[in-house]
């Protein structure tokens, strides 16, 4: 019954002949219960003046510190069909080792001698291309011949030249010569002839003189007409070198259109055969492709297409692989308010799923069946999730990390800040205020340098 009332009961009534009341009504008890809350509030007080760890926590799985040591799978980068499988599922294989055999799909690839066949049209080519070059050999040779020989004839028709050069002016000095007699000739017929008039000479001897006039007049003209020659001898000589010129002129011009005519087809030729040699690297490359081989050594997880005859396109995985060698670590989401507060070479206790483990949140040294871990890295954008990923390595300096645990497994980690009291923890609890903002040792001795 409540003392609600101010009539009270045991002032009228007399509860002492009751034993319950004998029992409940006596000054012990409350002196106990006194004392009982005077410790508790002791307790309380010294408690909330121990020192809190507080602490950021994030969930996440377990991978690894190095992308070539996570799991992965094998894809086919050509398409085909499943002949023959040489592994089954968890078996080991040894980096190189032969996973399936595939065959081909594709219409162009199905001759069998495919490789063979393009190395013979190789081998052809490459003839043909010999064959141009020899042939180009042969026209600059020929070309070189018609240059000599251009030359040679060029300077027999100077020497031709020069040789009527030399005759005109051997005919210039006889016409000249002939030009004296005939004056000489005529100065004598008429020194005869006046003679002959006054009686000095004969008859004959003027008629001597005439003659010898007439055959000077003779020798004059056909002085004149051997000039006349020994001129058009020049010009002939003159038009002999122009017409040598344009004539080997034309033959070299032929002979070196056929040259490149010969080289471009043997460039055309060595371009054919650059391309066959391409085709035939890419065959014998695509011939090893129908081998799918372990790119690393590790176990075989799953086979992601089964069966013989199945058939798949370029880039669809095969095959998944998990390596054996690995650096193991955790990652883990933490939310963007308590993004900053985490920096490279934090301390993270880490507990990881299938571990039994009694966590202290404030009290990291006597938490339970945790495992201790370093902040490697840290993400700069936003994940899928709201949060922002951090990856967790092993601590070197705390005990290693349990050898049976599996890339996959779930892991919860809780990130060591600031020691502060308890009673300012639950404070920072009761009115949501976010861990307190702080300096990792590195960055406070940079800042005391500077």
């Amino acid at each position: 019954m409540l003392n609600i009332t101010e009539n009270k009961l045991n002032r009228r009534v007399d509860l002492s002949s009751y034993e319950a009341a004998r029992k409940v009504f006596h000054n012990k008890h409350y002196g106990y219960i006194n004392r009982l809350l005077l410790v508790f509030s002791g307790l309380v007080v010294v408690i909330l003046f121990l020192p809190w760890t507080q602490t950021i926590s994030g969930n996440g799985y377990l991978t690894t510190l190095q992308p070539n040591q996570r799991p992965q799978t094998v894809q086919s980068p050509i398409p085909g069909r499943i002949e023959k499988w040489f592994v089954r599922e968890g078996d080991f294989v040894e980096q190189g080792d032969t996973i399936l055999f595939i065959s081909e799909v594709k219409n162009e690839y199905f001759d069998p001698r495919l490789v063979e066949r393009t190395q013979l049209q190789i081998d052809a080519k490459s003839r043909s291309v010999g064959s141009y070059q020899e042939k180009v050999g042969a026209l600059q040779t020929q070309i070189g011949a018609l240059a000599n020989e251009r030359d040679l004839k060029l300077q027999q028709s100077r020497n031709k030249l020069i040789q009527a050069n030399l005759k005109v002016e051997s005919d210039s000095i006889e016409l000249e010569a002939a030009h004296t007699q005939l004056t000489i000739a005529e100065r004598q017929y008429n020194r005869t002839s006046q003679l002959q008039d006054e009686g000095l000479k004969a008859v004959t001897d003027v008629e001597d003189k005439r003659l010898k006039l007439q055959e000077s007049q003779a020798k004059l003209i056909s002085q004149e007409n051997k000039l006349l020659a020994s001129r058009n001898e020049v010009i002939n000589a003159e038009v002999e070198i122009g017409r040598v010129q344009a004539e080997y002129t034309d033959k070299i011009s032929k002979a070196r259109s056929d040259l490149y005519t010969a080289q471009s087809s043997q460039f055309d030729s060595e371009a054919q055969v650059t391309k066959l040699e391409n085709e035939f690297a890419n065959y014998q490359k695509r011939s090893d492709l129908h081998y799918i081989r372990a790119p690393q050594s590790g176990i075989v997880n799953k086979a992601l297409q089964s069966g013989i005859g199945e058939t798949f396109k370029e880039g669809d995985a095969l095959v998944s692989i998990m390596p054996t060698e690995i650096d193991l670590a955790v990652e883990s989401y933490v939310d963007p308010i308590d993004l900053p507060l985490v920096h490279l070479g934090e301390k993270v206790r880490i507990q990881f799923d299938g571990w039994p483990a009694i966590v202290f949140s404030g009290w990291p040294n006597v938490s339970y069946g945790t495992y201790g871990g370093k902040v490697v890295a840290q993400e700069t954008y936003i994940s899928p999730n709201g949060k922002y990923r951090i990856l967790i390595a092993p601590d070197a300096d705390d005990h290693p990390w349990p050898k049976e645990i599996r890339v996959g497994s779930g892991a919860r980690s809780l990130a060591l800040l600031q020691d502060v009291p308890i009673w300012f923890e639950l404070w920072r609890q009761l009115n949501g205020f976010p861990p307190n903002y702080y300096q990792n040792p590195a960055s406070s001795e940079t800042s005391a340098k500077k």
